[in-house]
């Protein structure tokens, strides 16, 4: 039989009573009946359930507006005050009198199983930790018979528990980067797109997450995935190397033992690749290089001269799009500051001194556009900037025409 708001108010209420202790006054209320009876004196207790239902008159005096401040716009509650308000609010004050009479007539015993009971109730009630969700997620990716749809889910609702570093660190201790390793095999590609994109979201930054799954062996399946012909399977593939490996040497390491540097060749060599995965490829150059400049006692490796590599980077300043321009600026900057780097390759084989001309005059036009202004000058500073480091390593004029 379906309960009325009013009864439903009453229960919710009992409950609320117990959070708040209540339950344990009310206790003591019944013990001090008994002791009163004892002493044939019955007129405190009466006057003590008085005044408790005094209390809850007034906070039925509460204003209406105060009242609706204590719950969320979608019928929740911001707190377990604004929950106990509304208990209060939609109750009958009669019932609810009643209602505590009832519980001041309750023995010590049926107190006591009245407060098991809610404690029962609170723990059904109760949200999961997010490492008992990381453990049903998984639980469901372990379960060969789970649905694709269920598969799906699961590795979702993984995505956004992993993002965290409490979280991240905790993964593993699950088993829960193995598992999701495993899902980079699965036949379907956006279940393979999504297990790449939690491992990358968990070891953004993350170097001990980093090792956990470098350790693993990851590394080499997602640099096979990057070639696959999904965009955006691909696409997530990178992110998550480029994840891995970031500002961590033994990783960038495994990654030149795994061919990750004519992968990046061959994205940034193919102008009909998505641009997305283009951006992402020389954007990862860039760090790569950095991370050699700030680790200079390392040798530096064959790749970073390789005249091939080197005009890929420099023809995506001929890109329409911004964005990749100021990154294939950035990689340049560091590759001219390389010990090995040949400002001649760079101009005779890469054209890199036509390259810096033709975006200097796109860069000026820009400059007339209200809503680009202050990006294109941004642009032109960094631009500047990569022809400066480029004259000078040519030996030819330090200063650069404006």
């Amino acid at each position: 039989m379906k309960r009325s708001p009013g009864s439903l108010a009453i229960c919710l209420l009992l409950l609320l009573l117990f959070l708040f202790g209540i339950l344990e006054v009310i206790a003591s209320a019944n013990r001090v009946h008994e002791n009163n009876n004892n002493n044939n004196n019955n007129d405190s207790s009466s006057l003590y359930w008085s005044s408790t239902a005094k209390d809850e008159v007034d906070l039925l005096s509460k204003p209406q507006a105060q009242q609706e401040d204590d719950s969320d716009s979608d019928g929740g509650f911001s707190s377990l005050e604004g929950m106990l308000q509304w208990a209060i609010g939609h109750s009958d004050p009669a019932k609810l009198k009643e209602t505590s009479q009832d519980v001041q007539r309750l023995s010590p015993t049926d107190l006591k199983n009245r407060q098991t009971e809610l404690k029962e109730l609170m723990e059904k009630l109760k949200m999961p930790s997010d490492a008992q969700l990381m453990q049903i997620a998984l639980d469901d990716l372990n379960n060969s018979s789970v649905s694709l749809e269920d598969r799906h889910r699961a590795l979702q609702e993984l995505l956004i528990l992993v993002e965290p570093i409490d979280n991240a660190n905790d993964f593993n201790k699950l088993g829960g980067f193995a598992v999701v390793i495993q899902e980079l095999n699965h036949p379907d590609s956006d279940i393979r797109r999504i297990a790449a994109w939690i491992l990358g979201t968990a070891s953004q930054n993350n170097p001990v997450v980093q090792r956990q799954i470098l350790e693993l062996g990851a590394l080499a399946q997602l640099i096979k995935m990057v070639k696959s012909s999904s965009v955006e399977e691909a696409t997530k593939a990178l992110y998550a190397v480029s994840a891995l490996i970031r500002s961590n040497v033994a990783g960038q390491e495994l990654f030149y033992a795994e061919a990750g540097d004519l992968m990046l060749q061959d994205v940034l060599s193919n102008s009909s690749i998505d641009i997305r995965l283009r951006k992402k490829a020389v954007f990862l150059v860039g760090d790569l290089t950095e991370c050699q400049l700030e680790n200079m006692e390392r040798a530096e490796l064959p790749f970073f001269s390789s005249h091939i590599f080197l005009k890929s980077v420099v023809d995506q300043t001929a890109s329409d799009d911004l964005d990749l321009q100021e990154k294939a600026l950035v990689a340049i900057k560091n590759l001219l500051h390389l010990r090995m780097a040949d400002p001649l390759v760079f101009k005779e084989f890469c054209g890199l001194d036509c390259a810096l001309e033709r975006m200097r005059q796109q860069l000026h036009n820009l400059m007339s556009d209200e809503v680009l202004r202050d990006y294109a000058m941004d642009m032109e500073s960094l631009r500047g900037e990569v022809e400066l480091i480029f004259r000078r390593k040519l030996g030819e004029v330090t200063q650069v025409p404006t």
